[in-house]
């Protein structure tokens, strides 16, 4: 029962380490200036009051003091899955020694048969030893 619990959490992980390897996404930065005013994973950055004001004015002043900054984390795009029969020689007899001397490597416990399991002790009216004062030294 340990080794299901076992192989199942070991399964649990690889496959979050797989997709969290191959997600891509993108990190979205708006800045005003000097001044950091979003960030956004996954979504767009909200602009700030000062450049709805300045796309306004952008004829006049045709300058613009606020920018946005996009970082994105590529992900894992190729995955390798190999077979045993892509091995080569050395490594194949490598890999099936390895694994019988482990599935080996561990013995069970022998059950052990309790055979009073299912009876209930029996009601005791009255304690034999200390009414006739019998007792064992």
């Amino acid at each position: 029962m340990f080794k299901k619990i076992i192989h199942k959490g070991f399964s649990v992980v690889m496959a979050i380490l797989v997709l969290f390897s191959t997600v891509s996404f993108t990190i979205e930065k708006h800045f005003c200036g000097d001044v950091l005013i979003d960030v956004a994973v996954f979504t767009e950055a909200q602009k700030c009051v000062m450049e709805a004001f300045e796309m306004e004015q952008a004829a006049i002043t045709k300058m613009n003091c606020c920018k946005d900054d996009l970082e994105l984390l590529k992900g894992q795009d190729v995955l390798k899955s190999q077979s045993y029969e892509d091995l080569h020689f050395d490594q194949s007899v490598f890999l099936s020694t390895f694994v019988y001397t482990y599935i080996n490597l561990f013995e069970g416990l022998p059950e052990q048969i309790i055979p009073h399991k299912d009876y209930s002790p029996p009601n005791l009216v009255a304690d034999i030893q200390v009414l006739d004062q019998v007792f064992i030294i």
